[in-house]
C-alpha cells in the first residue's frame, strides 16, 4: 500500500494510507513511526525458512518522525537523529506492535533505534 508523507507544524510528520485520506499516525514526542522489513525468506544456501522458525524483523522504514522530546529547560526540542525514509535498525523486543487499517507498523521511541542502515 503506498503512503504519503505530510509535512506537519511542529518539525513532525505524518503518515497518510493512499486508500483512505482520513487516516493520519503521527508520533508524538521522540517516538518514531516504522514499517518492519520483511525478514530473509531463505537461506543464504538456499533453503526456505518456514513461518515458524523466522526471527522477528530488527528492520524497517522510518513512516514518520515527532518533532522531538524536550530539554531539561522545557523550552526546546531536541530533534530525532534519524528522517523519513531512513531504513533502521531497531532493539528486538522494543516499541509497540500497532495494527492499522490491516498494516502492521512499530511505534518506537528514539532509544530503540539502534542504527540507520546506509546503502
Amino acid at each position: 500500500m503506498p503512503f504519503r508523507i505530510i509535512e506537519s507544524e511542529g518539525g513532525g510528520h505524518t503518515v497518510s494510507t493512499a486508500t483512505e485520506s482520513k487516516t493520519v499516525l503521527k508520533p508524538l514526542e521522540d517516538r518514531v513511526v516504522v514499517k518492519p522489513l520483511e525478514a530473509e525468506q531463505t537461506t543464504a544456501s538456499g533453503l526456505v525458512i518456514p513461518d515458524t522458525a523466522k526471527e522477528k524483523p530488527q528492520e524497517g522504514e522510518v513512516l514518520a518522525v515527532g518533532p522531538g522530546r524536550w530539554d531539561d529547560e522545557g523550552e526546546n526540542r531536541i530533534p530525532l537523529d534519524v528522517k523519513v525514509g531512513d531504513v533502521v535498525l531497531y532493539s528486538k523486543y522494543g516499541g509497540t506492535e500497532v495494527k492499522y487499517n490491516n498494516e502492521d507498523y512499530l511505534v518506537l521511541s528514539a532509544r530503540d533505534l539502534l542504527a540507520v542502515v546506509e546503502k
